[in-house]
């Protein structure tokens, strides 16, 4: 019965990375933060996160989907006025481009009390 929610937590924490994906959203912003807000990629689309400098600039960035040709691409946009070279990094995963930390180490965590308790048990 554990290994049954254990393969159900699994599944859900894990999905699939092939096909239609969420990613996270947010527009160009000079924020360090960037929360965001979830959007569903089309099948020939990626995760990314940009990173924009420009002289004598703090650093912006933005993130959301972008087709799999644009990737690794340095482009020019325009933010307050200012014109900043912005690198599009991407990744294959659902909502790879969100807040990586505390979420995936709270779900190893569970995974590993899950296979504690199936010893227990």
């Amino acid at each position: 019965m554990v290994l049954g929610w254990l393969l159900l937590l699994v599944s859900f924490l894990f999905p699939k990375v092939t096909g239609i994906k969420d990613c996270v959203f947010c527009e160009l912003t000079d924020s360090t933060q960037c929360p965001g807000i979830h959007m569903r990629c089309g099948d020939d689309e990626d995760c990314f996160t940009g990173h924009g400098v420009a002289q004598g600039m703090g650093p912006i960035i933005n993130k959301g989907c972008v087709h799999s040709t644009s990737c690794g691409r340095e482009e020019p946009v325009s933010y307050m006025g200012l014109t900043y070279s912005l690198t599009t990094t991407c990744c294959a995963g659902h909502l790879c481009n969100g807040v990586a930390g505390p979420a995936k180490g709270a779900a190893s965590l569970v995974l590993c009390l899950l296979l504690l308790l199936q010893r227990w048990l």
